[in-house]
């Protein structure tokens, strides 16, 4: 069985426990991780015995290729030239589960327009609590990405210097990781000095980095869809006083999480191993996102590690960043991340740049 078919498999698992005759997926990377379609355009129905691709000639065939487990279905125009069709070849089923996170007001009410017969109805999180488990081709592939994340890091810190902008710096790794085999960045690349540092997704700018300051960078390589996502803080020269303090409690807060999370936790117990550290040590207030998220075709998935979060466990063979950060407005801030594998015993750290 292929890793498509194994997915299908589970997916029609699932629809049958919520009984549910079809689904119509719509999301990206929910796309493409059921069929293998990169496509920008398209949609997928799945049913028990049918798993049709609809798309344009644009794609037609980029689809055959991509998705030869799929039947396609050539889509022309709006909704009402073929959604009609797409249904009625999977069977006309009489409720059709849709991604209420994806599809917009606008498209749910075409779709009752043009199909009026057909219940849609809404469904959270099916696929995407099924992509939170990786599989063995998944976990390669993204320990691929960490490396030549890791390489591009080391690369840059031959080249930094003070007097060199953030727009500079993010530059200068992104054409290193573009040039050593990845198809593109994890994300808008973070290059935050000095004050810059207090905001956690600070976009680089025409600041000049200085010497003795906290420059805080997160950034990450995709190949082949898969993502990574690190953050080291780092000063050019000689660390202060402040400084060793905030970056000694939030590697202290990230060290405690990365030895006690594993696998059935809840997200808001995994963030606690973090957040009691900081919180111990006078600074809960300026530590105001989660300590994590899954890393996968996206760069932000399931499961998350978050205060938040309370019904959510953490599965087994997952992936998780674990990012504590301290914020100071006016000084700046500082945040490590790494990512790890959950495991039933523990985590497994796939990233390890020095800290």
């Amino acid at each position: 069985m292929t890793h498509i078919q194994h997915r299908l498999t589970e997916v029609r698992r699932l629809l049958e426990e919520k009984n549910l005759p079809a689904l119509l997926v719509m999301q990206a990377e929910n796309r493409r991780y059921l069929s293998g379609f990169t496509g920008s355009a398209g949609m997928l129905l799945i049913t028990p015995t049918q798993a049709i691709l609809s798309t344009d000639f644009r794609y037609w065939e980029q689809g055959a290729r991509q998705a030869p487990d799929f039947t396609l279905h050539q889509a022309a125009g709006g909704y009402k030239d073929f959604l009609p069709g797409l249904i009625a070849a999977g069977g006309k089923p009489a409720r059709v589960g849709i991604e209420s996170f994806t599809v917009t007001l606008a498209q749910y009410e075409q779709m009752q327009k043009v199909v009026p017969d057909v219940e849609w109805v809404g469904v959270n999180g099916l696929i995407e609590n099924v992509r939170a488990v990786k599989d063995a081709d998944e976990l390669a592939l993204t320990q691929k990405t960490i490396d030549l994340a890791e390489e591009g890091l080391r690369y840059l810190l031959t080249l930094l210097k003070p007097g060199m902008t953030e727009k500079q710096a993010a530059w200068d790794l992104e054409v290193y990781l573009r040039s050593h085999g990845a198809d593109a960045l994890s994300f808008d690349t973070i290059v935050a000095a000095g004050p810059n540092a207090a905001l956690p997704h600070h976009h680089p700018s025409e600041r000049v980095i200085q010497a003795n300051e906290p420059i805080t960078i997160d950034w990450g390589a995709a190949i082949d869809g898969y993502r990574s996502d690190l953050t080291r803080t780092i000063v050019l020269g000689e660390p202060d006083a402040k400084f060793r303090e905030i970056y000694g409690i939030v590697l202290k807060a990230q060290l405690n999480a990365i030895g006690q999370i594993k696998a059935g936790q809840t997200g808001r117990e995994a963030d606690a191993f973090a957040r009691d550290v900081i919180v111990a040590a006078g600074y809960g207030d300026y530590f105001g996102h989660g300590l994590g998220h899954g890393v996968g075709l996206a760069v932000h998935e399931q499961p998350r590690a978050s205060f938040t979060v309370e019904d959510e466990r953490l599965p087994t063979n997952s992936l998780l960043t674990v990012e504590p950060g301290i914020y100071l407005p006016g000084w700046g801030g500082v945040r490590i991340e790494d990512m790890v594998l959950v495991q039933e015993q523990g985590v497994e750290v796939l990233s390890h740049f020095e800290k």
